[in-house]
């Protein structure tokens, strides 16, 4: 039997860091279990980075090529569901974000639309752009709990975001997208370190400890990505 080559060798090992990000939700969600807020916080940044890094190095190394018995694109799906969706609203409801008596119904509907959108078809475009918002609850929900925003607050801009899964309004792959890379791309990284720096710093007793500058950061970098998304959904491709 022939061995196998290093570019297949180094195409399984991708896909088995890109499944690391299921064992490292777990990790969360037993954090979030634990009421270790800061330590599910990290592990969700560590999901992130995992998802971040996997999706370039499966290009570079063509994966599809070299670790043919393995689908990427579904593992991605799959890991990123656990990760992006089940793992932040489990910690939505752990710290009671949302309204008592409406909490488990929100939190069913966004595990519900969510599904749908990891299931569309269309979920991206030829030019790299997500059709409706891309489940970055992974994100969304740190936010919320920087920000210490009300339950009110919370379930009007979660329900928001969840039923715009099903629209076709443009939100940009942070990595794979040209137009405006050279600003997405350094404040995409500036948002990360910020919401890490953050994560480290949170305590049960005292919650976030941020900074005008933090502040800043993670209030600017929703606004660019909706301000840009909002320009793509209305004056078409990048190519037109």
């Amino acid at each position: 039997m022939r061995a196998p080559t290093r570019p297949t060798i180094s195409g399984y090992a991708l896909h088995v860091m890109t499944a690391s990000g299921a064992a490292a939700g777990l990790l969360a969600l037993q954090a979030v279990i634990d009421n270790n807020v800061r330590g599910a916080l990290l592990w969700l940044l560590v999901c992130q980075i995992l998802d971040g890094l996997d999706g370039p190095i499966a290009r570079k190394i063509d994966v599809v090529f070299n670790a043919p018995r393995v689908d990427g694109y579904v593992l991605d799906l799959i890991v990123d569901y656990v990760t992006c969706v089940v793992v932040p609203v489990a910690l939505m409801i752990r710290l009671e974000m949302l309204p008592t008596e409406f909490a488990t119904l929100i939190a069913a509907m966004v595990l519900l639309l969510s599904a749908l959108w990891f299931a569309r078809t269309d979920i991206e475009t030829e030019d790299h752009w997500f059709n409706g918002f891309p489940a970055v609850w992974n994100l969304a929900v740190p936010s919320f709990l920087i920000f210490d925003l009300s339950p009110r607050t919370v379930a009007i801009t979660t329900v928001l975001l969840a039923f715009s899964q099903l629209t076709n309004i443009k939100f940009p792959h942070l990595v794979r997208v040209t137009r405006w890379r050279k600003i997405t791309l350094p404040f995409g990284f500036l948002y990360t370190v910020t919401l890490l720096i953050l994560s480290w710093n949170y305590s049960n007793e005292n919650g976030v400890q941020s900074s005008i500058a933090s502040d800043i950061v993670m209030i600017a970098f929703p606004i660019y990505i909706g301000a840009i998304s909002l320009m793509r959904t209305f004056t078409g491709s990048e190519e037109s």
